[in-house]
């Protein structure tokens, strides 16, 4: 192994951000277990990836900043975690579709006689984060603030540029804040949506105060960025695989499966932190207490020591050993929500269209943290 690609990798070259999948799934199998300035210690086989989900204990997840329920360690975690998870109960999923649905609909009216389109910015963002507007009842317009904060977020994780993220932080807290005081002010009286349900939860008796709420919907609206990354993926297989294309829309009972599977070899999140509690050996390297583990997402779920022929799509495959929604009990909360609207995507996308292929112009990859799309021009059919 040279200690050469241990002591001195950066993730932020451009070789490596060029081609994410590349260079993590060669970094499994060279130096399992890399440093850098930029992740500390990056972990990249599934083994050492699942052995930290599984100890919580040893690896801390708690964030610097409030981050609820996700950046808690036990026993907050489990206490938080319980009073949000009515949240994504099957029926309040089922109350959400219809309008999700709608939301998808409207959006590919334009593409009835067919055409091209950039799915990232005409169907992917704007679909995810209207229909989270639509969750927490608030004005569908505010989706491009959404959208905004999400992509500032990216780039100040990248850059890491001081000052950028607590700017961002703050501008964010303001527009959620903003909202709760028009709740207030005028009071839904179905009581029906996510921003009524988080103003009214409580943790050992206390209900939350705003900036709890603030956190949570950071929580929230960053994962519906990984979702439309997850979504320009989706939508890159379909139109590179026309006969998976095909038969997803003549059997979109497969739909489900094919999105766990594609996401798998393909995932739209490069990595998540933790922190080691105390010294630690993983494939012989000595971490000491203390030191910022990376958890890289896309190299564990390509890992051949648990998937066959790792790199290929086969929607038929079992996907149970997948770690796209993490594992353990920091496990995506908000899976419920982001299975339900990229299966509602595909099914409208799908069924309003005879044919998706690759536009003249090439389709472009983000970079870290995302390893979706930046740009993906598509031609209907």
């Amino acid at each position: 192994m040279s200690e050469a690609i241990h002591d001195d990798w950066n993730p932020r070259d451009a070789s490596i951000l060029e081609e994410q999948h590349r260079a993590y799934d060669e970094m499994r199998e060279r130096c399992p277990v890399a440093h850098s300035e930029f992740m500390g210690w990056s972990l990249f086989r599934h083994a050492d990836v699942a052995a930290v989900l599984a100890d919580p204990a040893t690896y801390s997840n708690v964030s610097r900043f409030l981050a609820i329920p996700n950046g808690m360690d036990p026993p907050d975690h489990g206490r938080y975690r319980e009073a949000l998870e009515p949240n994504f109960e099957q029926v309040q999923m089922a109350k959400l579709e219809p309008r999700a649905r709608k939301i998808a609909a409207q959006l590919l009216m334009p593409l009835a006689a067919g055409g091209e389109l950039e799915f990232i910015e005409a169907f992917a963002m704007p679909f995810v984060f209207k229909t989270l507007c639509a969750l927490l009842g608030w004005p569908e317009a505010q989706w491009e603030s959404l959208g905004g904060w999400v992509h500032g977020n990216q780039q100040a994780a990248f850059s890491r540029e001081p000052g950028a993220g607590k700017a961002l932080a703050s501008l964010f807290s303001k527009h959620v804040k903003a909202n709760l005081a028009l709740r207030r002010a005028s009071p839904n009286d179905d009581a029906t949506d996510a921003t009524d349900a988080l103003l009214g939860t409580e943790v050992d008796g206390v209900r939350f105060d705003d900036d709890q709420i603030v956190s949570v919907l950071r929580n929230w609206t960053a994962g519906h960025g990984t979702v439309a990354a997850g979504l320009g993926i989706l939508a890159l297989h379909l139109a590179d695989k026309p006969d998976l294309q095909d038969r997803l829309r003549h059997n979109p009972a497969l739909i489900p499966a094919a999105i766990e599977e594609i996401l798998r070899a393909d995932g739209p999140l490069v990595a998540n932190p933790r922190t080691t509690t105390q010294e630690v050996e993983i494939q012989g390297r000595i971490i000491p207490e203390g030191e910022r583990l990376t958890l890289m997402w896309i190299a564990a779920n390509r890992d051949p020591r648990v998937f066959d022929d790792a790199t290929a799509i086969e929607i038929e495959r079992s996907t149970d050993a997948g770690l796209v929604w993490g594992r353990g009990i920091h496990f995506c909360q908000g899976a419920p929500l982001a299975r339900l609207e990229m299966r509602v995507a595909l099914e409208e996308l799908l069924a309003r269209t005879e044919l998706l292929e690759f536009a003249d112009t090439p389709a472009r990859r983000a970079a870290y943290p995302s390893n979706g799309l930046a740009t993906l021009p598509l031609r209907v059919r």
